[in-house]
C-alpha cells in the first residue's frame, strides 16, 4: 500500500484546518507536491476558512474564549464556485471530516460527545428531512405551549432556562418543537415558517466536554446547514434557504442562545 493511499479526505481537511501533527502534516504536504488537483481544492479551503473567519470577526472580538472558527468543503472531484460543501444527499457532515476525525484536537478528553463526531449535523439533517415535510404532525409540542415547550426539553437536555430563539424579525414564526434522538441521546428541535411555508429546523445536543467554540457550514444539494458548538451544547441550523439566508438565521440563534 503506498502512502499516497492511506491519505484520506480527513487528512486533508485536517490539513486545511490546521489540525495535524507534525508527522501528519509533513505525510500530507509530500502528497499535495506530487498531487496538484488535491494542493489547489486544500488551498481553496483555506482560503473559504479566512473568508469564514472574516465574516465572523465581530464574534471573535466579542467572544475571547477560543473562538475557532472553521469551515468544511465538499468532497473531491465535486467542487463548487460559491463558498460552501456539497455532500451526499441526507449526510451533510463530511464522513471523516476534521470535526470528526481529528476531534480530540478540537477540545474533548472523551469523544462520547455528539457535536465533535461526525453524527451531529448528519442527524440534524436527518431530523429536517423527516420533520419539515410533515404537514399534521411537525412537532410535538406547538408554539401555543413555547413556555412549556422549553421547560419541557429543557429538562431533557439538563439545560437550565433554555432559551427558544425568536425569528420574527426575520420572517420566521415558531411552529413548535419536539424531543428527537441525537448520537442516542436526547436532543431537541425547534421549527420554524415562513409566510411562504418555508421551515427551518434548530437542533440543539449536549457536548459536556468541549472547551471551544467552532462555526461550520454545510451544504447537500439544495439544503443548508450552519451549526457550532458552544460550550455544552451544540446548536445546527437547517433549511431549503440561500447560504446568506440562513448565515443571517444562525447569526440571530447565537446572539440569543450564547
Amino acid at each position: 500500500m503506498t502512502e499516497a493511499s492511506l491519505i484520506t479526505e480527513a487528512d486533508l481537511h485536517g490539513y486545511a484546518d490546521g489540525l495535524l501533527g507534525d508527522a501528519d502534516r509533513v505525510r500530507v504536504e509530500r502528497y499535495l507536491q506530487e498531487n496538484p488537483d488535491a494542493a489547489e481544492l486544500v488551498s481553496k479551503w483555506e482560503a473559504q476558512n479566512v473568508e469564514l473567519r472574516r465574516t465572523f470577526a465581530p464574534y471573535e472580538r466579542s467572544h475571547p474564549d477560543d473562538l475557532d472558527l472553521l469551515l468544511t468543503r465538499p468532497r473531491l472531484g465535486k467542487p463548487r464556485a460559491r463558498l460552501a460543501s456539497a455532500l451526499a444527499a441526507v449526510a451533510i457532515f463530511l464522513t471523516g471530516a476534521a470535526a470528526g476525525h481529528y476531534g480530540p484536537a478540537l477540545g474533548g478528553k472523551d469523544i462520547e460527545t455528539v457535536t465533535t463526531a461526525a453524527s451531529f449535523p448528519r442527524e440534524a439533517q436527518d431530523a429536517y428531512l423527516v420533520y419539515a415535510g410533515e404537514v399534521r404532525h411537525p412537532v410535538e409540542v406547538f408554539a401555543e405551549e413555547e413556555a412549556h415547550l422549553a421547560t419541557w426539553l429543557g429538562k431533557r437536555l439538563a439545560v437550565a432556562d433554555l432559551k427558544i430563539p425568536a425569528l420574527q424579525a426575520l420572517g420566521f414564526q415558531l411552529v413548535g418543537g419536539r424531543l428527537i434522538p441525537v448520537a442516542g441521546k436526547p436532543g431537541g428541535m425547534f421549527m420554524y415558517e415562513d409566510q411562504a411555508g418555508q421551515r427551518v429546523t434548530i437542533v440543539l445536543a449536549r457536548n459536556r466536554d468541549n472547551t471551544t467554540t467552532s462555526f461550520r457550514f454545510h451544504s447537500a444539494g439544495s439544503i443548508e446547514t450552519f451549526y457550532w458548538i458552544d460550550g455544552e451544547l451544540g446548536y445546527a441550523v437547517t433549511g431549503e434557504v440561500s447560504r446568506q439566508r440562513l448565515q443571517e438565521i444562525a447569526q440571530a440563534c447565537y446572539e440569543q442562545l450564547s
